[in-house]
Formats: structure tokens, C-alpha cells, sequence
């Protein structure tokens, strides 16, 4: 017997299973005739045979009323045929084994038409489609859904032409309104999520950043009949050329300048009007099927892009002819509410740009590691990088797990390979320089990611994967190169032949630290490597974990040292991404009593451990993610609904004594249940859940509106309370913040625990302290500066509750 079986998946994409029959083999005692035969089930096939199975062209009609009339061979459908269903659906194209697979069209029920290529009977491949509603999608599919590049066509006239992923708009795209206004950005699940540019209608722009459909973090915003804005200045002026991965590797390579479309100005500002209003209500999430509810309407007239940067071409062929005003609009948000406002005139953005150009340069020039690896030698060593990492992990990876023994610190413990263009016996062939590599201390570092949970064939993926590494500029002085993994987990960083001495020093305390105290906020080192380039020239580099991958938005990144002098960051050269210092901090964070407890105590053993080391000049390296200072109706209710306090969960941020530490409007404490929270990004995060004083001292979660709940841990997820401190020369300054207290979510760790106390900086400290405050230096003995580092935090960055 030859069953035959078609899978059909429905107009919804979804794969669902049918059986429509079979056909038995024929006895040759119930032969009618030649070509034609009547089953006893009630099916029929008239057509012709192979023997006394079905082959060649014939019909076969199911006691259902499905018919099938086309090709067969062997007994099952295969080459060109028609099926047709008794709902009224109807196929007509290639078919293979019984499955919808080669190129077909296909007519469902109600109306909508396909017409592309399918694999065993889901579509796959290039195809259009025509919604009931008239929609229509024409570009690539997988599984039944969007994946790719594609097109779509709303009925009431708007157009969405990028990447989709998953069935939503994923990676790079542009969206035109019917009405006349157009983003062109980057998408993530349906939603605007990044850097982006805006253009109304009336010839307005805005060019900034979106999560999750609002605006969130800096932007620019040029009036309609300003000076068409240069892309680049935009970027630059932002700051999204430092620090930032181009989202290039993330998004197809669509041009902005090539989506812009210029409109001609009106009397009336209506881009004006909107930006200033506050940004969305709605979540600007966009429907599939329809654009009916898509928030692509008038509630969705402001657009966003993913958490990244363009690769942008040059300005040649830019509009530069100057009309009515120069006026730009320098603006923060924070999930679409604006928080902060500065008029400029337009001239002085380039000023602002070359100055950051210049500074940028003049670092560049200072740094010996940037100067001696840039260009093509940078990429060469990245390739490098990932060549020894992976050969070095794939090494250790299968030795049997044991106890760290002290032989695994010492001068002997290292792994030697020399790595030549063509290939050896124990390396492949690769397509940079030859070169030396040398791994320090393997099975220590093996240990120390089992410790931080880091399954090694996902840290050979995160670093060596075939996407690469993204080169970031230094935020500091040192001169070191930094590098990104793609998926930001981790940063790679080069160090002094001085700084890999500490370490490997201190290798041995700093293993037993971070074994005994699972909480430790001490950078988390998972490799130490150094390469050797031709002409002696050798390169060391140490893996560690980035404390921002994280699903929230680092708004504020701050350097907390404790120290005063030199502590501030010159105005024209903050950006977005600007790492600020001590004397640029204007806020108190007010936690829960316990989850403070809990991370001083934490710092205090920490800075003992380091003080014990002569380690000086770490800091608290600390990141921001503000939530908006009104209830996010966009996010968590359907529009225009007011939030119902009353009714929200008892007991979040209450003390026992009625004191409120959290409001209901933004963050959201919630006992801790392992199920419900998402750890990711970031699985070499490590420790136990923090308990709240202010939920009776149970392990706690914190809900994000619009986002999710995350596992509160110490660093990680904390949730306070920022009090704006108002600075003295604030009444003069064109910069307007319109809110003084946010919920906000903290991030931190301490880092650079690699400067030694020695004699050269014992001078240093003698020096300075002729010509400036001895206490006010970052350059002090280890004692006081674990000191006042820990003052600091405690009296002026997490102050206790009067």
C-alpha cells in the first residue's frame, strides 16, 4: 500500500499536518479498466499506470473532495500538478514526494494568494504574497514566515522595504508613510530599537536613538526649513562613532543617504509640534497581517533603529543650501519622555565635531598600542587573537576536570605554539601573519570560567565565530586596544608587559578571592594570552567579561575613583558613550536598606583584598539605565488608559514602616521565583539573588515594565532611586533637565585592579603632592585609597536613608 500525505501549512504559517488519503496498489482481479480504478474507501483515480500503481498523468479524487490532478511517479505525486480542497483552497505548481515543494502558487479560503517557491510544503525561498486584507509582502521567506529581505505593503499605504527575521522586521529598514514622513534605521522583534533618522513630512529630522519602540537616550532635532543636517556631523555630535559597533554587522548594507527623500517645508512645524510633545504613547509594534493596529498611523509618526550605529557614506551630494533657521534641538529621552532640552545654534555643531575630531586624534597619537596595530596589522591581530583562543581552549577543553595545583601558577604553566601562514602539523592554515602564541596559566583560567558558569563552546563561539571581533576606541588613558565579541559579552583588552607581571602575580589570591566570594564585584578575568608578530613585536591581551551585555540601555557610564583632582569631563567632548568621572556625578542613589548592606559589604572585602595586593587607582566602573518619570502606558496598557494604582502589587517598594523606596510607576520588586526570570544576556554572570529589606527580606526580582523580569544580583539588575543634585551654575546654563528623581536600574564592578603601588608611583604621589591636596590625588598609598574609596561611595554615591 502507498500512502500519500500532504502537509500543508495554513494561512496563519503554521506547519499543520492533513492526511487526504492513500492509494493502494491494485489487485489485478478488481481491474475495471486500464485507467481508472474505484478503492473501496470511496476514492478514485483515473489516470495512468505503471504496472498497478499510479504513474504518469492522472486524477485522484479522496472521498473528502480534495482532488488532485497532475503528475505522478511510482504511486506518489511528483512534478507539476493541482490540488484542489474542499474549503475552496487551491494549488497549482511543483510538487515532489507527495509534499508542496519547488515553485507554486497557492489560494486559500479566504482570499489571500501565494506566489513562490516552497519546501515540503512551507515557504521557502522567494515569494509574494496578497493578505485578504489586501496587504502584501514580495521578498524572502523560511519556515513559513518572513526572513530576509522583503517588502511590504499596507493597504492603507504605507511601506516597510529591509530585513525581517522571525516573521517581524529585524536588522536594517525603511518605513514610508502614506502621509509623507519616513525612518530610516534599524528594527529588533517588530519594534524600533537603536540609532535611527526620522523625516517629516514638512522636512523635519530627527536622528537619534529607540528601545523598544520609544525614544531613549540623545538626539538631534532639526526644525522643518533648517539646514538639511550632514549624517555624519549627526553621528559625531552624538558621539556614535566612539565606542559603538557599526550596525553594518547587523543590518543589511542599505544607505541612509540613498532613503532620503526631501519634502518640501510647511508654515507650520507639525514635526516640531510631535518631537516636543514627549515621543510615543504606543509600543510602535508592527502587526504582520495587517496595518490596521500596526502603529504606523499618527501614534507612530517617530521611529527608531537598534542598539548601534550606521556605517555611513559621505555627505557628497547633500542639500548645504542654508533656508529659514539655524536652530537645532539638542534632546534626551528616556522611554519617550523628554527629560532634558538644549537650544543650539547649528553653526556650532561642527565646531563641537572637529574639536572631538581633533581630541579623538590626539589620543590616537599618544596611544603605542593604536599607532603600532592600526589598519590592516589591527585586523591581523584580531585574527590572530581568535586563532590561538581557539586552538588554545580546544587544547584544554578535553583535559580531564581536577583542583587548580600550584604548578598551574607557575613559570611552567604555559601553552607555546608557533602559528604559520601555511599551516603546520599541530595549526591550520590561515590567511594573517605568522606568528607566536603563548597561553598563561591555562587550567587556572579554565577553572576560573567554570567558576563564572562559562560553557567553553560558547565562549569559542562569542570570540572566534565566524562574525569576528568589533575593534572599540579606548575610554581611558592607558592606550590600550580594546575589542568587542559580537555578541558583547565579552572585551578584550591589550596590556603593559608591567600590568600581565601584576596579574599573573596576584593570579593565585585572585583565584581563592573569587572562589570564596561568588558576589565579588573585582573584574572577571577568563584568559591571558600575548601574541609575538614578526620583528619581536609582542601584543598581551586579557579576556574579561562586559558588565553592560545587558538588555537595558546604559543611559550614564561613570568612573568612580573617590579622588577630586582632575575628576571632570570637559562639556565638548561628552557624548552618549562618554565614560564621566567623580566631579561630573549629579545624583545620590537611594537603595533598599539590605541590598545597600549587601554591597558594602561586598566593596569592603573587595578593596581589603586589593589593598592587600598594593593595588591602587581602580575604580567603580557604574552604569545607568533611567526609566521614564511617568507611568509607560505605551508599554504595559492599551493607549489613552489611565493606571490603576490602587491595584498594583502589594508591598513593592514599602518598608515595613510605610517608607517608599520604589514607586509603582517604574520599577516593580518582586519576590524571586527562578522560572519567571531571564538571565540573558550574559551567562558568566555569577552569584546568589539579593534579598530586600523592603519585600521582608526575601530573595527579589525586579519587573521592567516593557521588558521583563530580571534577576536581581549583586552589580546586576539593582534597582534605586536617583536624586538629582543641582549644581550652583545650572541657573545659567541653556541646558534644561525637566526631572529631578528617577527610578533607575545599576550595573557595576570594579575595575583596572592592575596598577601596583611601586616606586615609580610613590614619586608620582611626592610630585603631586608639592603642587596639590595629598587626599585629593588618585595616586595615594593602598590603604588610604581603599579608604576613601570606600567613603566615597558610602557618603556621596549610595548615601543611607536619613
Amino acid at each position: 500500500m502507498t500512502r500519500l500525505k500532504i502537509l500543508f501549512d495554513d494561512e496563519d504559517s503554521k506547519a499543520r499536518s492533513e492526511r487526504f488519503g492513500h492509494v493502494s496498489c491494485i489487485d489485478p482481479e478488481d481491474v475495471e479498466r486500464l485507467n481508472e480504478k474505484a478503492l473501496s474507501n470511496g476514492d478514485v483515480y483515473v489516470g495512468d499506470f505503471k504496472e498497478i500503481i499510479p504513474h504518469g498523468k492522472g486524477k485522484y479524487t479522496w472521498s473528502d473532495g480534495t482532488v488532485y490532478e497532475g503528475d505522478w511517479e511510482s504511486g506518489k505525486m511528483m512534478g507539476k500538478g493541482m490540488l484542489l480542497w474542499p474549503s475552496g483552497s487551491k494549488y497549482s505548481g511543483d510538487i515532489s514526494g507527495g509534499y508542496l515543494h519547488g515553485s507554486g502558487a497557492f489560494t486559500a479560503s479566504d482570499g489571500s494568494i501565494y506566489e513562490g517557491h516552497w519546501r515540503m510544503n512551507i515557504r521557502h525561498g522567494f515569494g509574494r504574497k496578497k493578505y485578504s486584507n489586501s496587504d502584501i509582502y514580495e521578498g524572502e521567506w523560511k519556515e513559513g514566515v518572513h526572513e530576509g529581505k522583503g517588502v511590504y505593503f499596507w493597504n492603507n499605504g504605507n511601506k516597510y522595504t529591509g530585513n525581517w527575521k522571525r516573521g517581524k522586521m529585524h536588522g536594517r529598514g525603511v518605513m514610508d508613510w502614506v502621509h509623507g514622513d519616513q525612518y530610516n534605521g534599524c528594527w529588533l522583534n517588530g519594534f524600533r530599537h537603536g540609532s535611527g533618522i526620522y523625516q517629516y513630512a514638512d522636512g523635519g529630522y530627527y536622528f537619534g536613538t529607540w528601545t523598544r519602540g520609544l525614544k531613549d537616550g540623545k538626539g538631534l532635532f532639526y526644525p522643518a526649513g533648517s539646514k538639511r543636517p550632514s549624517l555624519k556631523k549627526c553621528c559625531m555630535s552624538l558621539g556614535y562613532d566612539s565606542g559603538r559597533k557599526s550596525v553594518s554587522s547587523e543590518c543589511s548594507s542599505l544607505h541612509l543617504e540613498d532613503h532620503m527623500v526631501k519634502k518640501s517645508s510647511v508654515k507650520r512645524s507639525l514635526s516640531e509640534r510631535l518631537s516636543g510633545s514627549g515621543g510615543l504613547r504606543s509600543s510602535g509594534r508592527i502587526s504582520r497581517k495587517s496595518g490596521e493596529n500596526s502603529g504606523f498611523s499618527d501614534s507612530g509618526r517617530e521611529f527608531v533603529c537598534s542598539s548601534g550605529t550606521f556605517s555611513l557614506d559621505s555627505d557628497a551630494g547633500q542639500s548645504e543650501v542654508q533656508e529659514n533657521t539655524v536652530i537645532v534641538y539638542e534632546r534626551e529621552f528616556m522611554q519617550g519622555v523628554m527629560i532634558k532640552e538644549r537650544i543650539r545654534d547649528y553653526t556650532d555643531l561642527p565646531k563641537k565635531t572637529e574639536k572631538q575630531t581633533k581630541s579623538i586624534a590626539q589620543g590616537t597619537q599618544k596611544s603605542s598600542c593604536v599607532n603600532i596595530f592600526k589598519g590592516q596589522n589591527s585586523y591581523h591581530l584580531m585574527l590572530n587573537l581568535q586563532l590561538g583562543i581557539r586552538y588554545t581552549v580546544g587544547k584544554i577543553t578535553p583535559v580531564p576536570k581536577r583542583d587548580v595545583r600550584a604548578a598551574d601558577f607557575g613559570d611552567r604553566a604555559r601553552i607555546t605554539m608557533f602559528f604559520p601562514r601555511m599551516g603546520s602539523q599541530f595549526t591550520p592554515p590561515h590567511k594573517s601573519i605568522d606568528f607566536y602564541w603563548k597561553d598563561y596559566c591555562p587550567m587556572v583560567f579554565r577553572h576560573l570560567r567554570e567558576l563564572f558558569k562559562l560553557d567553553a563552546a560558547e565562549y569559542m563561539m562569542s570570540i572566534c565565530g565566524d562574525d569576528g571581533l568589533t575593534e572599540i576606541s579606548s575610554p581611558g588613558k592607558s592606550g590600550s586596544l580594546f575589542y568587542l565579541s559580537h555578541d558583547d559579552k565579552f572585551v578584550i583588552k591589550t596590556l603593559k608587559k608591567s600590568e600581565l607581571k601584576v596579574l599573573l602575580r596576584m593570579l593565585p589570591k585572585y583565584h581563592n578571592h573569587v572562589k570564596e566570594h561568588e558576589n565579588t564585584l573585582i573584574t572577571k578575568f577568563f584568559g591571558l594570552h600575548r601574541i609575538t608578530l614578526p620583528g619581536r613585536r609582542k601584543v598581551r591581551f586579557v579576556v574579561m567579561g562586559n558588565m553592560f551585555c545587558t538588555e537595558l540601555r546604559i543611559h550614564r557610564r561613570y568612573d568612580l575613583k573617590g579622588s577630586t583632582h582632575g575628576r571632570f569631563t570637559d562639556k565638548e567632548k561628552i557624548h552618549e558613550n562618554t565614560t564621566l568621572k567623580d566631579l561630573d556625578l549629579s545624583y545620590e542613589f537611594l537603595m533598599d536598606k539590605s541590598l545597600r548592606k549587601f554591597l558594602f559589604h561586598q566593596i569592603t572585602v573587595d578593596s581589603a583584598f586589593l589593598k592587600s595586593q598594593h593595588i591602587i587607582d581602580y575604580s567603580l566602573l557604574l552604569g545607568l539605565h533611567f526609566r521614564a518619570p511617568e507611568q509607560l502606558n505605551g508599554l504595559v496598557e492599551p493607549p489613552n488608559m489611565t493606571p490603576n494604582m490602587e491595584n498594583s502589587p502589594a508591598g513593592q517598594g514599602v518598608t515595613p514602616d510605610g517608607e517608599v523606596l520604589f514607586p509603582s510607576k517604574g520599577l516593580v520588586l518582586l519576590a524571586h521565583e527562578p522560572s519567571f526570570v531571564n538571565t540573558e544576556p550574559g551567562p558568566h554572570i555569577r552569584g546568589s539573588a539579593l534579598r530586600a529589606f523592603s519585600l521582608g527580606d526575601k530573595e527579589v526580582d525586579v519587573l521592567v515594565p516593557g521588558t521583563g523580569r530580571l534577576r536581581v544580583q549583586l552589580g546586576v539588575n539593582m534597582p534605586a532611586q536617583a536624586t538629582r543634585k543641582l549644581s550652583q551654575d545650572e541657573s545659567d546654563s541653556a541646558e534644561v533637565e525637566l526631572f529631578e528623581v528617577y527610578d533607575v536600574v545599576l550595573y557595576m564592578g570594579i575595575i583596572d585592579i592592575l596598577q601596583e603601588y611601586n616606586a615609580k608611583k610613590k614619586a608620582e604621589h611626592a610630585c603631586k603632592s608639592v603642587k596639590f591636596d595629598p587626599t585629593s590625588i588618585s595616586v595615594v598609598e593602598p590603604e588610604l585609597y581603599a579608604k576613601r574609596f570606600t567613603d566615597f561611595l558610602k557618603q556621596k554615591v549610595f548615601p543611607e536613608q536619613p
